[in-house]
């Protein structure tokens, strides 16, 4: 029958205790960090500082 298998619950360690493929929580984390990272990099760019233009000097003769 499809369903979960409840016999073998595999132990993790590590990494892998958070970040695993196997249980809800484990894959929340893989998806909350991605979210993150992506709106760690919009924030990233819409913050930087921007480059001012150089106006070349006008030099009088």
């Amino acid at each position: 029958m499809a369903g979960h298998d409840t016999g073998s619950h595999p132990q993790f360690t590590g990494f892998q205790k958070y970040f695993n493929s196997y249980t809800l929580i484990g894959r929340r984390n893989y998806v909350i960090a991605t979210y993150t990272s992506i709106a760690m990099v919009i924030l990233y760019f819409k913050l930087r500082p921007k480059k001012q233009k150089q106006t070349p000097a006008v030099t009088e003769k």
